[in-house]
């Protein structure tokens, strides 16, 4: 399914009935579009299928529709409460995937009018309760791509400015590479109605302030992060993928990123990464050809740290002890003398 994630199919959804599936979470992880990077992070899988099976079930408690099942144990989905070993595997439910096809001019979205439920809506939703210098946004300020006011602002933002109240963006899901939409464009690609983007930009506002609250308890900041939808059979809204983990969220503990940046930081100060920017300059498209090196593995103290990080998020979140780690308080504190940060 991708570089840090597979997908195993039960039962294949069809147009009429959903299908089931079960997400793998693997130790592996990808920077700076590479794909697999050669260390594997011990337990970084088990910690991630953790965090988000907790939010989706506090999710499906306050009545918001998820493709959730359980986490596999023993060979059944099973609820957190049920299961006393941390598991790498999520059971959710399938819906097709109905792709774009290419056209001279783009990208054709025809195949969505006149389809009723159980399909992927072709879009992610970015939510953004910060602007950190360096951000996309304002690159598409700068070049006209964008409008304060598309994102509900009155201003112009400044790098590292806060919000009372989430920016929310939306890009495409289903193309080569994705592009940023307007909310108009997103609506039409994917022929929603007008209530059913309401209720989508108000899930994302649920989603965020509850990711927001339950990290804040543990000291964490959360600066922005992504979500997913699909349609049921009935055409009810639906969270898929996963959410709330430091791989779709952007956390930071007293400034410091808690997720792999910190394994982008690390790599920023190799000369395989020089290599790596360099061959991007040159050719957009396949520069991974013109990188000779491939990546150093990390330090094994850098190792630990990145392991650790992933595990004390997975305890301290869900409030289990699934990992013998210590606080993530003293882990971000090494991790911060490591860096040099």
């Amino acid at each position: 399914m991708g570089s840090v994630k597979d997908l195993t199919i039960i039962d294949q959804p069809t147009k009429e009935k959903g299908g089931r599936g079960r997400f793998f979470f693997s130790d592996r992880y990808s920077v700076f579009d590479w794909g697999e990077m050669p260390d594997h992070i011990p337990n970084k899988g088990k910690a991630l299928c953790l965090i988000g099976a907790y939010f989706f079930e506090k999710l499906e408690k306050m009545g918001i529709k998820t493709h959730y099942y359980g986490v596999v144990s023993a060979g059944q989905p099973k609820f957190l409460d049920q299961i006393t070993e941390p598991s790498d595997t999520m059971e959710v439910k399938l819906v097709r995937v109905i792709k774009p096809t290419v056209a001279p001019d783009g990208y054709d979205y025809s195949p969505y009018l006149g389809e009723k439920g159980n399909f992927l809506i072709p879009l992610e939703v970015i939510y953004r309760n910060s602007l950190p210098p360096g951000s996309s946004v304002f690159k598409r300020l700068s070049e006209g791509k964008l409008k304060p006011e598309d994102l509900g602002l009155d201003h112009v933002p400044e790098p590292g400015e806060k919000f009372d109240q989430p920016l929310l963006d939306v890009s495409t899901k289903l193309e080569a590479t994705d592009r940023y939409l307007s909310w108009e464009e997103a609506q039409k690609i994917a022929a929603l109605t007008d209530e059913e983007v309401r209720q989508i930009k108000e899930v994302v506002l649920t989603v965020n302030h509850l990711i927001t609250e339950e990290v804040g308890q543990i000291g964490l900041t959360h600066e922005d992060g992504k979500v997913e939808f699909a349609f049921d059979e009935e055409r009810q809204l639906m969270l898929v993928d996963v959410l709330g983990t430091p791989d779709e969220c952007r956390f930071t503990y007293q400034g410091i990123p808690v997720s792999k940046e910190a394994a982008r930081i690390y790599y920023r100060r190799t000369p395989w990464y020089k290599e790596v920017e360099e061959a991007k300059k040159r050719d957009a498209q396949r520069w991974k050809e013109l990188v000779k090196s491939a990546p150093p593995p990390l330090s094994p103290k850098m190792k630990d740290l990145i392991a650790g990080l992933y595990q004390a998020c997975g305890n301290e979140i869900t409030g289990r002890q699934w990992f013998k780690v210590p606080p993530l308080q003293e882990i971000m504190a090494e991790l911060k003398s490591e860096l040099g940060l």
